[in-house]
């Protein structure tokens, strides 16, 4: 799977989810740090190409900003 980590508005995080999980078995998505809003999108390889267009159009609508997934220490409380 691919990973890719996105930060985000708490606000949006919910209807970000809801969406991209709406395209079932291309990839899920999963909260590293509720407080600093960030996700992790997990892409099933073979809708890379896919996926990458549905993320390029919610960053047209949303605040999204992908970052390294390497870089970030998560909140756990």
């Amino acid at each position: 799977m691919i990973k890719k980590w996105f930060k985000l508005k708490t606000s949006d995080i919910t209807l970000v989810q809801f969406i991209i999980e709406g395209y079932e078995g291309v990839a899920t998505v999963s909260t590293i740090d509720p407080k600093a809003a960030i996700i992790q999108v997990l892409i099933m390889p073979d809708f890379l190409k896919e996926m990458e267009g549905i993320l390029c159009h919610l960053k047209g609508q949303f605040l999204m900003e992908e970052i390294p997934s390497d870089n970030h220490q998560a909140s756990l409380c």
